[in-house]
């Protein structure tokens, strides 16, 4: 009997001190969450004068790094959702693919309109066509998930929508409009098919418990991937572009046209996000049978 309870005693103590150690270690994890979480939200938030004044680096790569930052004080917070690995590859998918993507509404009408000398209307009438894609063939994608699957679907459409970004970067003077408006419908489909397949990706794997977090980081991200997008297109503008005052429109397509091949080039390279998924992820949400060789 003194064995029995002296065993139980010691049982208990371990059992105490392991909760200890655990609560004291959700502390630390805490803390550390908090810090990259203020830092990283001072480098998202921070005016670019400022940034420029403190940070001898430039502002898209400090700007990744509050990113980063940030992403990492959620992985603190909620680390299981990130070993969840639909989850993962949408969340890290949707980032890579819109800083390719993301731009391409600010680069499009400085194209029409600076480069070729459309008006501010035929410039929008020319884009217009991406929206009603985007819109219009949306009933297809869920016959596209269930006989292809998740997998195969993001990382065709991604490599199709870097070829459509380098496709945009020859669009030059003397092209009809009816082609330029033909392109943009075909990268419309392609956009739609991304951005839903990688929104749902995203909660194929999360149960009730999750998915407040789950929804609380992929919006967060999707708002922030599309700054950074945005920030991306800008910097290789800024890059390609003449910085002289009256700059010959010849020279400005030419500069548009290498931001958008670049911009090209990145989304690609996206493509390997998804490679990580598996065949069959993804399947109870699009009905998929996938067929897993054996052995």
């Amino acid at each position: 009997m003194a064995v029995v309870s002296l065993s139980e005693r010691s049982g208990a103590t371990a059992a105490v001190d392991t909760r200890k150690l655990s609560a004291g270690l959700w502390i630390v994890q805490g803390l550390l969450a908090l810090v990259f979480l203020f830092t990283g939200l001072m480098k998202l938030t921070a005016p670019s004068e400022m940034l420029a004044a403190q940070v001898p680096l430039p502002e898209l790569f400090v700007r990744f790094l509050g990113l980063a930052e940030t992403l990492g004080a959620i992985g603190l917070i909620l680390p299981g959702l990130l070993r969840i690995r639909t989850f993962r590859v949408s969340v890290t998918g949707n980032l890579c693919t819109r800083l390719g993507i993301g731009g391409l509404p600010f680069l499009l009408p400085l194209l029409y309109q600076v480069g070729l000398g459309y008006t501010p209307i035929q410039s929008g009438l020319l884009i217009m066509p991406q929206a009603l894609a985007a819109m219009s063939l949306k009933l297809t994608l869920p016959l596209i998930l269930r006989r292809f699957g998740y997998r195969r679907v993001l990382i065709f459409n991604t490599l199709m929508l870097g070829a459509m970004l380098i496709l945009f970067s020859g669009i030059d003077v003397g092209w009809p409009g009816w082609t330029i408006a033909l392109t943009a419908f075909t990268f419309g489909f392609f956009t739609s098919t991304q951005y839903t397949s990688m929104n749902t990706l995203a909660y194929a794997d999360v149960n009730n418990e999750q998915a407040a977090g789950a929804s609380t980081i992929a919006s967060t991200v999707q708002q922030l991937a599309l700054s950074f997008g945005v920030a991306a297109a800008s910097l290789a503008a800024a890059l390609f572009i003449p910085n002289q005052p009256g700059t010959a429109a010849p020279d400005m397509i030419h500069g548009i046209h290498l931001a958008l091949r670049v911009l090209g080039a990145l989304t690609i390279v996206a493509t390997l996000v998804f490679r990580e998924l598996r065949l069959n992820d993804g399947d109870t949400v699009s009905s998929h049978k996938a067929e897993i060789p054996s052995g």
